[in-house]
């Protein structure tokens, strides 16, 4: 659509990319803080003192806890390894009261050590049934284990969509992905 990042977000909307975008020279608490100021209509005022904004930082932290980083908050962002940045990045999403995350490769980029992490985080969000989460994914097996759907896109058309499990079986994914002959003139336009 024509509308801008900020229009879409105070709609509901909030999306990670595979780069993390955080404030690095901020603490964790910081980043997280500033989303939930955000939402609350409160600018920063130079001369206020900084317990004023206590509030906003008991819900940060709250936020920090469910995505595994509450023992973290302190630390500058640019410290953190890159598994933590993708989880202080869906907190700050979190704390913009997002009703629909769209996370792009949420694992891009991880060390395999880090990714159990970042799953426990996303299957938290999902437990909650208060958001929608679209994942955009080559992982498999992490799509499988975290989708109640999941959508088939070939040549950048809708190829299938379905239960994990109906998508497994699915024998026109199964020769498109794994190396059939397949004609994708039936793939929905």
């Amino acid at each position: 659509t024509k509308m801008s990042t900020t229009e879409r977000t105070r709609l509901g909307i909030g999306r990670s990319f595979q780069i993390t975008n955080v404030f690095p020279n901020l603490t964790v608490l910081e980043n997280v803080r500033l989303a939930v100021q955000s939402q609350a209509g409160t600018r920063l005022q130079m001369l206020a003192h900084y317990r004023k904004y206590k509030v906003f930082e008991e819900k940060a932290e709250e936020w920090l806890e469910l995505v595994l980083l509450q023992n973290k908050k302190e630390i500058l962002a640019k410290n953190l390894a890159h598994g933590e940045k993708r989880k202080l990045e869906i907190a700050m999403l979190l704390a913009l009261n997002t009703e629909v995350l769209l996370l792009d490769e949420p694992t891009a980029g991880m060390s395999v050590e880090e990714v159990p992490a970042i799953l426990e985080v996303i299957k938290k969000i999902k437990q909650g049934k208060d958001r929608t989460i679209i994942l955009i994914e080559h992982k498999m097996d992490m799509i499988l284990d975290l989708s109640d759907t999941v959508m088939v896109l070939f040549n950048g058309r809708l190829l299938a969509d379905g239960t994990p499990e109906e998508i497994m079986k699915n024998e026109t994914v199964q020769s498109a992905y794994l190396g059939g002959l397949y004609d994708d003139s039936s793939i929905k336009a």
